[in-house]
């Protein structure tokens, strides 16, 4: 089975990953947030003002898992996320695909509350850069990340 190296930025060395729960609902709803973008874990690992590390890990995916992936930003991904930022759950163990960054998610919230149309979040998100991200919700799902290494990042 294919194997990917993921990053998870953060101010620590997370050897075991959880999924924690928290009053902040997030763009695929509560998990433990990766990517397979080096710089996009290290702009999360330099957001705390203090240690900045990547950990790394090795991804082995598993089929029989449920797994919902967004090639790229779609309406079905908008809706998707503000249902999870609106604090509904899913079932899913693995969701993929592009991030709300700050900007973008001021757009979601805008469509969230209905200050804007879908046309008009296309319009506004159009040019932005891309991203990504891979989010686990269940142990299954965590038990298929094997920790690597973790590399404080000295670049702020």
């Amino acid at each position: 089975m294919e194997q990917i190296i993921l990053y998870h930025g953060s101010n620590q060395t997370v050897e075991s990953p959880e999924i924690r729960i928290s009053k902040f609902h997030k763009d695929f709803s509560w998990g433990f947030y990766c990517t397979n973008t080096i710089n996009q874990a290290i702009k999360w690992a330099n957001r705390g003002g203090q240690t900045s590390c990547v950990n790394f890990y090795e991804y082995t995916p598993d089929s029989t898992l449920s797994i919902l992936k967004f090639e790229k930003m779609s309406d079905e991904w908008l809706d998707f996320i503000a249902d999870c930022r609106s604090g509904k759950l899913h079932r899913y163990d693995i969701v993929e695909g592009p991030m709300a960054d700050d900007t973008i998610w001021n757009y979601v919230n805008d469509y969230i509350r209905g200050m804007i149309s879908k046309k008009q979040f296309w319009a506004l998100a159009e040019f932005k850069y891309p991203t990504h991200q891979i989010s686990f919700h269940t142990i299954s799902a965590l038990n298929c990340l094997r920790f690597q290494k973790c590399e404080v990042i000295y670049e702020k």
